[in-house]
């Protein structure tokens, strides 16, 4: 016995003394002679490192979709097309997520996911940059315009032609435009840009979150998950704010004498730099691929793990290979048997009604959401008058931090009042029916239609919204050889914009640029018969209504936003334990696919119909609208948005209903079993009693939950 405990002792001696050796410093040690705080702080340094590296990689995500949305107005300028098309290149990121996310949750998870990732933010840099490609290949910007300079010279030609000046020239012009027309549109490659976007986005929510989740101590797992929610909070401000810098900058900076530009960034012909955005934002992408690298697939799980996890997670972290390999013999069994159980789990999921009534409320408010954020820059831009670079730093500065503080301080009030899951589906209500109707507000904030001779009002200054081709040609301009299809407005001193300066009726011009004036013009009554080059900006009315907009638009942000934390929380709380990957995983799928596709695109053919003025391709064809009704534009935008949340305000009661209904089924069946003995308490004691047994068992068995029971409501 001696004997033995001598060797004993020096084995630990040895082992000891070997520990000592591979630790780097006396700090190390813990206070029982254990290498514990060695073990954990490599593991804990690479978790820190991976929590920044997937926050800086939310933020770039987020960058570059906000800066998306900020460019739609340039994009349809750019390229000559309608909103519509601009709902289909939009919702192309939702494609790509769509075609991968499945195989990428699934295999993603067993692979090394850190690569992963990388591998994604690559794919999102490449189709970032692909989508400034076409700038590089399609050749300088040319915008429409009548004004037609003499050779060598600054000084313009008349604006008015007779057909004898025009002569063969115009045709030769518009056969050449033609032939460089009739190439492959360039806007394709920003479609397969985005398309490839939405596949590199794929793995960063689902594979980054459940890196975090397996690695990191449970109580510290949801802050990680919130510090990274946060940041990506923060992308969407910095990409309306490059979206408003770049917008700012003409599209060809750099190439052409901006002296000679005749337009300014108020007009409906103006493209900003929208690819020099797409190049900052893929760059800031591709340095987000870097670390991903250099992390490692797992990390040691820290102690007390596997003891504090629930059924679900606990069969997760098995796969592990830092834990006992014992499991691997049953993988493939368990899969078999994952495979066989999945259409009865869905079934058993799709048969919830609660669940059921939830998703569809959410996916028409959705919609409502998607097609107003979508298209809420360029409401501001043709409604109010405002240039694409201020619309795009309100969205950036006033829109998106109310948003952010909304749902924060949901999850605030949410915890103060400890909301059960009734309170939190009611408060979740309450904010959406406040925000509704303060959002009603909104159509009486309208502005007059810009009064433009022959589209909006006569040329005499008289009211007339029937937009004939006809009525642009009167006595006043009968003389001159005027195009219908150009869009090149100028003010009069009456106060009235005219199409064109040859519509006008003006046959002589000087200066050059935006300093340009027209004159001798018989169709601008009174004064010297004078005209500048842009639409006249006289709507007083329009600039004081334009505040109220804005403070009404930051209120119903942040009352809409208090109810998405409770709300989320609410489809957590409504369905199984074991069901709520698989349910989180569906409403992602079906908002996507219902909401995050269509719902731009329906939202841009809808805004299509109040165009008054289309612009021409120069091969024929419709381009981009340069004038809408405004009148119709808020109607048609307001009336869908808020239809789509009146539509789910009827399923929303409906669902309170059958809530309410659910609840007391189950206090009645609480009170029925009352004469067991057994509280609430004890019953809440005796599950977690079961949950520690079943982390203790080492049978495969992933989950010891009934089936038939559900979290307690």
């Amino acid at each position: 016995m001696a004997r033995n405990f001598i060797r004993e002792t020096l084995a630990k001696e040895n082992e000891t003394f070997l520990r000592r050796m591979d630790l780097p410093s006396k700090e190390s040690w813990s206070p029982d002679n254990e290498p514990t705080s060695a073990r954990r702080h490599p593991c804990c340094s690479s978790l820190k490192m991976f929590l920044v590296a997937l926050s800086f990689a939310y933020f770039a995500k987020a960058l570059s979709g906000s800066y998306m949305k900020s460019t739609i107005t340039q994009l349809e300028r750019r390229f000559d097309i309608p909103s519509y098309l601009i709902g289909v290149i939009d919702g192309s990121f939702e494609i790509g997520n769509l075609l991968v996310i499945a195989f990428v949750s699934y295999f993603g998870a067993k692979l090394h996911r850190p690569k992963i990732i990388a591998i994604g933010c690559l794919l999102m840099s490449f189709g970032t940059f692909l989508i400034a490609l076409p700038h590089f290949i399609i050749g300088r910007y040319k915008f429409e315009t009548s004004i037609r300079s003499s050779v060598n010279s600054t000084n313009n030609l008349t604006p008015c032609p007779t057909s004898v000046l025009l002569g063969d020239h115009t045709s030769a012009v518009s056969n050449t435009g033609c032939e460089n027309e009739s190439r492959l549109s360039m806007w394709i490659y920003v479609l397969l840009g985005n398309i490839l976007r939405g596949i590199g986005e794929t793995p960063i929510q689902p594979l980054g979150i459940s890196y975090i989740d397996d690695h990191a101590l449970e109580d510290n797992a949801a802050f990680y998950i919130g510090c990274v929610q946060t940041i990506s909070v923060i992308g969407p401000v910095f990409g309306y704010l490059l979206g408003s810098l770049c917008a700012k900058i003409y599209v060809d900076i750099g190439f052409v004498n901006m002296e000679s530009i005749s337009i300014t960034p108020g007009d409906a012909r103006w493209v900003g730099a929208w690819w020099l955005g797409y190049l900052i934002a893929g760059l800031i992408t591709l340095v987000s691929a870097v670390p991903f690298w250099f992390l490692p697939k797992s990390l040691p799980v820290p102690e007390g793990r596997l003891a504090k996890c629930s059924p679900e997670r606990t069969s997760f972290i098995k796969d592990s290979p830092v834990l006992d390999h014992k499991y691997q013999a049953d993988e493939r069994a368990s899969f078999v048997r994952l495979a066989k159980d999945f259409l009865p789990t869905l079934r058993s999921l799709l048969g919830n009604p609660i669940y059921i009534l939830y998703l569809c409320v959410t996916v028409i408010q959705f919609n409502s959401l998607i097609g107003m954020v979508t298209y809420k820059p360029k409401y501001i831009e043709q409604h109010y008058g405002q240039s694409a670079s201020k619309a795009n730093f309100l969205m950036g500065v006033i829109n998106i931090p109310a948003v952010a503080l909304g749902m924060f301080s949901g999850g605030v009030l949410m915890k103060k009042l400890k909301l059960s899951i009734m309170g939190a589906a009611k408060f979740a209500l309450g904010t959406s029916l406040l925000g509704y109707f303060l959002s009603l507000f909104f159509f009486a904030m309208g502005c007059e239609n810009a009064k433009v001779a022959g589209i909006t009002v006569s040329y005499e200054g008289m009211e007339s919204l029937s937009h004939q081709n006809s009525t642009l040609f009167v006595q006043c301009n009968a003389h001159c050889e005027c195009s219908r299809t150009e869009w090149d407005p100028v003010c009069g001193e009456n106060g009235l914009t005219y199409v064109s300066p040859c519509l006008a009726g003006c046959r002589m011009s000087r200066g050059s640029g935006v300093d340009t004036v027209f004159e001798q013009c018989s169709c601008v009554a009174g004064g010297n018969l004078t005209a500048y080059v842009g639409q006249c900006r006289h709507r007083e009315s329009c600039q004081r209504v334009f505040p109220y907009f804005l403070a009404l638009c930051v209120i119903t942000s942040f009352i809409i936003s208090l109810g998405g934390t409770p709300g989320y929380m609410l489809l957590i709380r409504c369905i199984k334990p074991q069901l709520k990957s698989l349910a989180l995983g569906f409403h992602t799928l079906t908002t996507r696919t219902l909401a995050g596709i269509p719902a731009p695109i329906y939202f841009g053919a809808v805004i299509d119909t109040a165009c008054l003025k289309w612009g021409h391709k120069k091969c024929g064809g419709k381009g981009a609208c340069r004038i809408y009704n405004t009148t119709a534009y808020r109607i048609a935008y307001l009336g869908l948005t808020l239809g789509l949340r009146t539509a789910s305000f009827f399923l929303c009661a409906l669902g309170l209903l059958v809530l309410q209904r659910h609840i007391k089924r189950q206090e009645r069946g609480t009170l029925s079993n009352g004469n067991t003995g057994h509280t609430v308490a004890e019953l809440q004691a005796l599950r977690k009693e079961e949950t520690n047994n079943s982390n203790l068992d080492q049978s495969p068995r992933t989950s010891d939950y009934d089936p038939e029971r559900e979290t307690r409501l």
